[in-house]
């Protein structure tokens, strides 16, 4: 079992940054990939970015790519989502999420375990 704990959320206005953070804990070494994805009410959870655990590109989504940045400490079981140029419509709850097996990362059934989530709320 792994567990995510998110944190970092919050109300910024448009033009603003947050920073994420998702901390890993239980069979970590476990750990084969991690992503955010976000999910508004009514919407599928929609991708954003991924990261292979032990090295490789990290993937993300065009509607993030250039704004959003990723980055792990594997000595810590921590991954971070820097969020800079927030525009109103990134509001969403954000997930932090782990696969434990081979799979498509930018798929969120690929992932077997998930965070609580936090909220991030954009002014205009």
């Amino acid at each position: 079992q792994v567990i995510l704990v998110e944190s970092g959320g919050g109300l910024v206005q448009a033009g603003g940054s947050l920073r994420l953070s998702c901390a890993a804990s239980g069979s970590t070494f476990r750990l084969f990939a991690m992503g955010w994805f976000r999910q508004v009410p009514g919407k599928e959870r929609e991708f954003l970015a991924g990261t292979w655990w032990t090295g490789g590109d990290n993937s993300f989504a065009d509607s993030v790519k250039g704004r959003f940045t990723l980055s792990r400490d594997n000595a810590k079981n921590m991954m971070y989502f820097q969020l800079n140029n927030l525009k109103p419509e990134d509001t969403a709850v954000y997930y932090c999420a782990a696969m434990t097996s081979a799979g498509i990362i930018t798929r969120a059934s690929a992932y077997d375990h998930w965070g609580q989530g936090t909220q991030v709320t954009v002014s205009s």
